[in-house]
């Protein structure tokens, strides 16, 4: 299993950014899909999951700003950040459980600043 996540960048406060994590080496519709973040300093915690029913949660920070989507025909899993703020400045990896185990992509680093 490997999960490549892509997208981030630079963004000024109240900007948007989408992410995307293409994946690979499984049967992606059947497995739910997260994304992590992980801020300097932080513990990495969970921002959003979708299940492969396509039911979505998200961490309170980010309802309303942030939607998890995925293509089960592309293998793609997507993230769509708006009115970023500085705060969620962090390093965002996919992760799957695949299987009984757990898969994370290599990161990919927003960063919000003006």
């Amino acid at each position: 299993v490997q999960l490549q996540a892509s997208g981030g960048g630079h963004v000024q406060p109240g900007g948007s950014l989408r992410l995307s994590c293409a994946a690979s080496g499984m049967n992606f519709k059947i497995a739910g899909m997260d994304w992590y973040r992980q801020a300097p300093g932080k513990e990495r915690e969970l921002v959003a999951s979708i299940s492969t029913g396509g039911s979505t949660n998200y961490a309170d920070s980010v309802k309303g700003r942030f939607f998890i989507s995925r293509d089960n025909v592309q293998r793609t899993l997507y993230l769509q950040m708006n009115s970023l703020n500085t705060e969620d400045t962090a390093v965002y990896y996919c992760k799957t459980q695949y299987w009984g185990n757990d898969y994370w992509g290599r990161g990919t680093q927003v960063t919000v600043s003006s």
